[in-house]
C-alpha cells in the first residue's frame, strides 16, 4: 500500500511539473517576440532616420555642384559675343583662327565644347574640329539665340537617349545678329560620379521629365513612368522582400524589387528637382545586428527550459528503444522477403524475354513465306528487263540494253535488302528510321511496278502535292506497302472493262496516302489482313500481301484500313505521322 501511495503521488507531480514548465515555455516565448519586436521598431527608427539625413546631406551636395557648374558657364557666351576677334571673323568670313582661338578659350574655362554659328546656322568655328561645317539652324539652341539677344539655354536629347545642355547667344554688330555662339555644359560628368555610389540619383526639368540618371532607361521618361522601368520581382524575390520589409519602417519606394528611401530637393534652376534613393542596407545591419544577440540569448534559455522538458521524456525512449529493437528484426525479415521476390521477379522477366526471342524465331518460317512472296515482283521484272535488254543488244542499242542492265541491278539490291530485312528479323534490336519524303517512295514503287503496268492497260491517275510530303520511316519498307497496294488494285481490275488506280497523298494532321481501284469491292473486310487469307485462285497468291504491310505500317506507327467505295471499288488507306510529330515523340 505504501508503494502504491508513493507511485500515486509520483504520478500526481509529474504533470504538475510538466504543467508549469509549459506555463514557463509560453512565457518566455511571448516575452522573446515582445522584446525583439519594440528593439526592432525603436532601433528601425533610429538607424532609418540617420540615413535618411546622411542622404539628404548627400543631395544638397549633389545639387550645389550642379547648380555650380550652370551658373559659370552661363557667363561665358556673353563674354565671347563680345569678343571681337569673334565679331570680325563673322563680319569678313574669314575663320582661319577661329577654331584655335575658341580651343584657348576652352582651356581657360574648361567647359565642354565651344561652337561659332554664321547666320545659316552653319558651324564656322570649334573647338572640335569634326563638327565644321555641320548646319543647326533648326536646332532649339540656335533658333532661340537669334530670337532674342539675351542668354538662353537649352536641353536637347539625342537619339541614345543622353541630353545635350547648352548655353548660346546671339553675336550681334551695328544692332544686327551675324552669328551665335554655343556653350556646352558638362553635367553628364555629375551622372558618371553619382554612377560610382551606392543611390540612385535622378534630375528631372520643369515638366517632370528625367533628363539626368544614374539609370540611362530612366532619361527622357517622366518621374512615374521612370520608376516603373524595372523588371517585374519573381514570386521567390517578393517572398523575401516580405521577410526583409518588416525591420524597417513602410519604404518610400521599391527599385528593382529593393525597398528604398526617397529624398528630393529643388534645385534654383529653371524649376530643376534632385531626387536621390537611398538602399536600406546600413538600416538592416544595424538592426539585425542588435535583433541577432536578442534572438541567440532567448534561444540559449529556450534550449535549456526545452533540456528540462527533454528528461522526462528520456524514461521513455528506454521502452522505445526496445520495442526498436523488435521493429527491426521484423524489418530484417521483410527485406530478406523482398530481396527474394525481386529475384524471382528477375527470373521471370528472364524467361519471358527467352520465350519472345523464341516465339520471334518461330515466325521466321511464316516470315521465310513472306520473302519468297516479295521476291516473285522483282524476279518477274527481271525477267521482263532481260528479255528487253535481249532485243535491243540484237538490234544493237547497246545503250538502252545497258539501262535495262542497271535497272536488273537495282533489282537485285532490292531482293538483297528484302533478305537483309528476314536476318535483321531474327537478331534482337530496333529499326533505323531517317527522314523520307513519300513522294519518292510512290515513284520508286511505280517504277517497280512498270513491268507489270506495260503489260496491261490501266489508267493512273496520281493526285501529288508539289511540296515534300515527310515522314520518319524506312524507305524500302514504305516502298514494299505501296508495291503491295498496287499489286492488289491491278489483281482486283483484272477483269473491269477500263481498269483505273486513284493514288492520293495528302498531308494534314498526318500523312494520308490511298490507293482506290475501280473493282468489285472487297467483300469480307473483317479478315482482310489476316495471315494467308486471299481471294485469289490457287498458286496466285498466299495471301501475306496485306498482312506484311500492315505489320509494317504499324511499325512504322502508322495504320492501314480498308474500305469500299461507294461509287464500287476498294480503297486502302494508309496514315502516318508527320515527321515533325516522330521527332518530338522520339524527344
Amino acid at each position: 500500500m505504501l508503494k502504491r501511495d508513493q507511485s500515486d503521488e509520483d504520478g500526481d507531480a509529474r504533470p504538475g511539473i510538466s504543467w508549469r514548465l509549459r506555463i514557463v515555455l509560453v512565457v518566455l516565448t511571448v516575452i522573446a517576440v515582445t522584446m525583439v519586436l519594440v528593439t526592432n521598431r525603436w532601433m528601425t527608427e533610429r538607424a532609418t532616420e540617420t540615413t535618411r539625413n546622411s542622404a539628404e546631406v548627400r543631395m544638397a551636395l549633389y545639387a550645389g555642384n550642379l547648380l555650380n557648374e550652370l551658373q559659370r558657364t552661363s557667363v561665358v557666351p556673353l563674354l565671347l559675343a563680345r569678343d571681337s576677334a569673334l565679331i570680325g571673323a563673322l563680319s569678313s568670313n574669314d575663320y582661319v583662327a577661329t577654331s584655335q582661338r575658341l580651343i584657348s578659350f576652352q582651356t581657360e574655362i574648361g567647359s565642354a565644347s565651344i561652337s561659332l554659328l554664321d547666320r545659316s546656322g552653319r558651324v564656322v568655328g570649334a573647338t572640335n574640329r569634326n563638327l565644321l561645317g555641320t548646319n543647326y539652324r533648326n536646332d532649339a539652341f540656335f533658333v532661340d539665340a537669334m530670337r532674342t539677344k539675351d542668354t538662353v539655354f537649352s536641353a536637347t536629347r539625342r537619339t541614345e537617349g543622353a541630353f545635350d545642355f547648352t548655353y548660346s547667344r546671339a553675336v550681334v554688330q551695328d544692332g544686327q545678329v551675324i552669328g551665335v555662339v554655343a556653350i556646352a555644359v558638362d553635367l553628364m560628368k555629375y551622372e558618371r560620379a553619382w554612377a560610382g555610389l551606392q543611390d540612385a540619383v535622378l534630375v528631372t526639368d520643369s515638366e517632370g521629365v528625367v533628363i539626368l540618371a544614374t539609370e540611362p532607361r530612366w532619361r527622357g521618361l517622366k518621374l512615374a513612368e521612370a520608376l516603373a522601368v524595372q523588371d517585374p520581382p519573381s514570386a521567390i524575390r517578393r517572398a523575401f522582400q516580405l521577410t526583409a520589409d518588416w525591420a524597417q519602417e513602410p519604404p518610400d519606394a521599391y527599385l528593382a524589387g529593393e525597398a528604398v528611401l526617397r529624398a528630393d530637393a529643388r534645385v534654383p534652376f529653371r524649376g530643376w528637382r534632385l531626387i536621390t534613393f537611398t538602399a536600406y542596407d546600413s538600416v538592416r545591419e544595424r538592426v539585425n545586428a542588435v535583433l541577432a544577440l536578442e534572438i541567440m540569448g532567448f534561444a540559449i534559455l529556450m534550449a535549456a527550459t526545452f533540456y528540462m522538458l527533454s528528461r522526462r521524456a528520456w524514461s521513455r525512449s528506454l521502452s522505445l528503444q526496445r520495442e526498436s529493437a523488435e521493429l527491426r528484426l521484423l524489418n530484417q525479415r521483410l527485406q530478406r522477403e523482398i530481396s527474394e521476390r525481386e529475384k524471382a521477379q528477375k527470373e521471370l522477366a528472364s524467361a519471358e524475354a527467352t520465350l519472345a526471342q523464341s516465339s520471334k524465331l518461330a515466325a521466321l518460317g511464316e516470315m521465310s513465306a513472306a520473302v519468297s512472296h516479295e521476291l516473285n515482283q522483282p524476279l518477274a521484272a527481271m525477267k521482263t528487263y532481260l528479255a528487253g535488254a535481249r532485243l535491243l543488244l540484237q538490234r544493237k542499242r547497246t545503250e538502252e540494253a545497258m539501262s535495262s542492265f542497271q535497272r536488273i541491278d537495282d533489282l537485285i539490291e532490292r531482293m538483297g535488302a528484302i533478305t537483309r530485312q528476314l536476318k535483321s528479323y531474327a537478331r534482337k534490336g530496333g529499326e533505323a528510321f531517317e527522314p523520307v519524303d513519300v513522294r519518292h517512295c510512290v515513284s520508286g514503287a511505280l517504277s517497280m511496278m512498270e513491268p507489270q503496268l506495260k503489260v496491261r492497260v490501266v489508267r493512273i491517275n496520281r493526285q501529288i502535292p508539289r511540296k515534300p510530303v515527310m515522314v520518319l520511316a524506312d524507305r524500302l519498307r514504305l516502298e514494299q506497302v505501296i508495291i503491295n497496294l498496287l499489286r492488289n488494285a491491278l489483281d482486283a481490275t483484272k477483269d473491269v472493262a477500263a481498269p483505273r488506280i486513284d493514288i492520293t497523298l495528302e498531308e494534314g494532321q498526318t500523312v494520308s496516302l490511298r490507293v482506290r481501284d475501280s473493282g468489285p469491292g472487297i467483300a469480307d473486310l473483317g479478315n482482310l489482313f489476316e495471315p494467308f487469307y486471299t481471294t485469289k485462285k490457287p498458286g496466285e497468291g498466299v495471301g501475306l500481301g496485306l498482312a506484311i504491310s500492315s505489320g509494317i505500317v504499324k511499325d512504322l506507327g502508322g495504320r492501314l484500313t480498308a474500305t469500299n467505295a461507294e461509287g464500287g471499288g476498294a480503297v486502302f488507306e494508309v496514315q502516318l505521322p508527320l515527321l515533325q510529330d516522330r521527332l518530338k515523340a522520339a524527344e
